[in-house]
């Protein structure tokens, strides 16, 4: 375009305005004109005819001084006295002269003398195309991992471009790619963001790399462009990208805050663990260096704070771009943004102030009791000084207004229960009315005091003991244990033995309690063989006033223990010994039955089970000892040789633990047969009768024994598991049952027979007196003639 054209065009163009002011003593004609001129003219190029465009007489120019006296640009352009042509002086780039600022102005003052006149004249420069698109940097690396889902987004580095207006970015172009697509997202002022879109899952086991070219594109014509290389690793771990809690973060911020203030706290979570799920905070490329310089953000915890001064005057808003990325091998990253708007009033909180309190309540208050008495106020006035409070949500408490503003009454409005909680942080918030609102929150603890409203608790009920016979007098064998809900003095238990002082209840008597700790002392030794079982009730009482108290059942089982040698009852000698002599006619045959050793054990189970062994004979091959039954019988015939009197030493013992014996002495003497009865090679019919009754009813007190043994299994069984199963134990047994091997030995002595037994008796049957009640009267029907005696195991 030819110079003299454009200064033509500028001569018909209605912008070129002239405006004549009378000023003082002299005529000072004032006019505006205004000029147009694209950037990167050459050197010399005119801009336009001043002196002719302001109507002023070319010859005089000169002699009135004409020039330039001031101007913001002066350097960039000069006038010709001689025409008052306007020139370019140098070459003019409009990105140096003005930025960013649009439109690009350049003012110059014109001055003539005599008379005086000053004239303005403004130089709009116009932007062409003359810069291309370009990225911060010539290549870019993303890693995505694989497990990364359809619509993931990620944002690129956005193209600068130096002109203005049309001519500046207008879109962005990508490569061909089927697994992403481009979104432009427009930032207004900020320009346009390219973001990358994935649109098809990438699996690295097929392409590990993708290789893209994004093309920044202006709006010149002819447009120019900028590339950037983008090179995608696929990664094929840590496959949880971080996630912010929420989905928009905005905030308000005074302005004038001071440096540290907190602006928002963002907040991202990973699922992944270990390092891959911890979060590091950062600002993304895109935020410009001005920002950075005002805004500062912890890596840590999110927190965004205030680094340098803010001026609303300034800016009002900022719109700053976070990431979110973890620590693993393989990091990932999630953008954010957070929109700051700065705001220049409400800049004073409220204040609250407890004017009464009363820190501690006890828990039978009834609903309405008085707490504390809040005061709030605030500095502001207007909407920003009127101020609510409020409690937290979930608290037996609420605030009361008072007849004087902003003035509250702290009460309880429910049943309070200390051993439930026995303290309140109660979050007092007060909110001003501004805009934004400004609030301060406020903490006060109130600690619930105890009555003695819990009875003691025993662990467990009923307790079951074992305890084993002949136990040390004084020695603790047991303790008992409860617990009270309450606190202090309302929760300190003294034990006690119920005592109800009569006669049919002495059990009690043979026991002590600590009363602080529940232990429980014999005041004698127990004998199992007097005594099984032992019920008593243990009271347990709280300090407090009034006081209140719990009993529980207390169930002691004693424990057999081998204390009862064996008692030898045949034979017995006149003086008490356990000596006797047997005659046996000499022409009896082998098996003869010579007698029977019978003793008994006062002891149950194993304990009173007797054995019987030969400790000392005279001829081993003439007499045989059962070791069960106790019965002697020869082993074959007696000869001339034999000797005439055979002497027996009989050992009788237990199988307990630390077995217990007794012995027991048989004199046999040999006769003729004219001198005795063999009564054994009898044979009648009476006797036979009378065993067979015998074998009947050893039958019957067995099968009994038997039948009661069982049921008292099952129904201990189903006590114990009714039972807490601490208390289970090898010992299952009920208060009757002794645990004992039942045996029998059945014996004549004059109009009676006896049957030693043992702890279990059958049913009818009658104690003997002086048999320590272990042995049994059983009803003869026919009195035997013969001294024979039938023992049965």
């Amino acid at each position: 375009m030819e110079q003299r054209g454009y200064v033509q065009r500028l001569k018909e163009r209605p912008k070129i305005t002239v405006v004549s002011i009378l000023f003082m003593l002299h005529v000072v004609v004032r006019a505006q004109i205004h000029y147009s001129i694209s950037e990167e003219q050459q050197d010399g190029a005119a801009v336009g005819n001043i002196g002719k465009d302001l109507g002023i007489d070319q010859r005089t120019l000169k002699e009135r001084g004409f020039r330039i006296v001031s101007t913001s640009g002066e350097s960039l352009f000069s006038v010709n006295q001689n025409d008052g042509v306007l020139y370019v002086n140098g070459k003019i780039d409009r990105e140096e002269v003005c930025e960013r600022i649009t439109p690009c102005l350049v003012n110059l003052k014109i001055a003539l003398g005599d008379p005086l006149e000053i004239h303005y004249v403004t130089i709009e420069i116009l932007d062409i195309n003359d810069h291309a698109p370009s990225f911060p940097e010539s290549e870019m690396h993303l890693e995505i991992g694989e497990s990364a889902l359809p619509g993931a987004r990620f944002q690129l580095q956005a193209a600068r471009d130096y002109d203005s207006g049309s001519n500046s970015v207008n879109h962005y172009k990508l490569s061909h790619s089927d697994h992403f697509r481009l979104e432009v997202k427009d930032r207004g002022q900020h320009g346009k963001i390219p973001i990358l879109i994935l649109q098809k899952p990438l699996d690295r086991e097929m392409t590990q790399t993708i290789n893209l070219q994004l093309t920044a594109v202006d709006g010149g014509k002819p447009a120019k462009s900028g590339t950037i290389e983008i090179t995608v690793n696929v990664l094929d771990i840590n496959d949880n990208v971080p996630i912010f809690t929420k989905d928009v973060y905005s905030v308000m911020l005074n302005e004038n805050a001071p440096v540290g203030t907190i602006v928002i706290q963002v907040n991202a979570t990973d699922s992944d663990e270990g390092t891959n799920g911890e979060i590091v905070y950062s600002f993304s490329k895109n935020v410009n260096d001005y920002e950075r310089k005002l805004f500062d953000i912890n890596p840590i915890n999110g927190e965004i704070t205030v680094k340098g001064h803010l001026d609303y005057e300034v800016k009002d808003s900022y719109e700053i771009d976070l990431q979110a990325s973890d620590k693993g091998l393989i990091p990932t990253t999630t953008d954010k943004s957070v929109t700051v708007k700065i705001v220049d009033l409400n800049d004073n909180a409220p204040e609250i102030e407890v004017t009464s309190f009363s820190n501690t309540i006890p828990e039978d208050s009834r609903p309405g009791t008085t707490v504390a008495l809040i005061s709030v106020s605030d500095m502001d006035s207007g909407l920003n000084g009127k101020v609510s409070c409020s409690v937290g949500d979930d608290m037996p408490f609420k605030l009361m207004p008072s007849s004087q503003d902003n003035t509250y009454s702290l009460v309880s409005i429910s049943t309070l229960d200390r051993e439930t909680k026995l303290q309140y942080d109660i979050t007092l918030v007060a909110r001003d009315a501004g805009h934004p609102s400004l609030s301060s929150v406020k903490t006060i603890t109130v600690l619930i005091s105890d009555v003695n409203d819990n009875s003691p608790e025993f662990s467990f009920s009923p307790y079951a003991f074992y305890v084993v016979e002949n136990n040390v007098p004084g020695k603790s064998l047991f303790s008992v244990s409860a617990s009270d809900k309450d606190s202090n003095e309302n929760a300190v238990i003294s034990y006690q033995i119920w005592r109800d002082g009569s006669d049919r209840n002495k059990l009690p008597s043979f026991f002590n309690i600590n009363s602080e700790n529940g232990e429980i002392y014999a005041l004698k030794s127990f004998d199992f063989e007097t005594v099984k079982t032992l019920h008593f009730q243990v009271l347990a009482t709280d300090s407090g006033s009034p006081s209140l108290s719990s009993n529980v059942t207390v169930n002691v089982f004693i424990l057999d223990q081998n204390d009862n040698v064996p008692v030898i009852l045949y034979p017995v000698s006149a003086n008490g010994s356990a000596e006797g002599v047997e005659e046996i006619p000499r022409n009896v045959n082998a098996g003869h039955l010579v007698t029977k050793v019978r003793a008994y054990d006062a002891d149950i189970g194993y304990n009173g089970w007797l054995l019987f062994s030969l400790q000392e004979v005279s001829d081993h091959s003439l007499c045989s000892l059962d070791r069960y039954t106790g019965q002697i019988r020869t082993l074959r015939s007696f000869t001339e040789t034999d000797e005439a009197q055979q002497k027996l030493v009989i050992l009788v013992k237990d199988n307990g633990n630390v077995s217990l014996s007794a012995t027991a002495t048989v004199i046999v003497k040999v006769v003729e047969p004219k001198e005795a009865f063999a009564a054994s090679d009898v044979k009648n019919p009476v006797k036979d009768e009378e065993e067979n009754n015998v074998t009947f009813y050893l039958i019957i007190t067995l099968g009994s024994v038997s039948v009661l043994f069982i049921i008292s299994i099952i129904v201990l069984i189903v006590m114990q598991c009714s039972k807490s199963t601490d208390y289970s134990s090898k010992y299952l047994q009920d208060t009757n049952y002794d645990g004992t091997l039942c045996h029998s030995i059945q014996y004549r002595s004059g109009d009676k027979r006896y049957m030693l037994v043992g702890p279990r008796m059958s049913i009818g049957s009658t104690l003997a007196p002086g048999s320590n009640r272990n042995t049994l009267v059983i009803p003869d029907r026919r009195r035997r003639d013969s001294g024979e005696v039938r023992i049965s195991a």
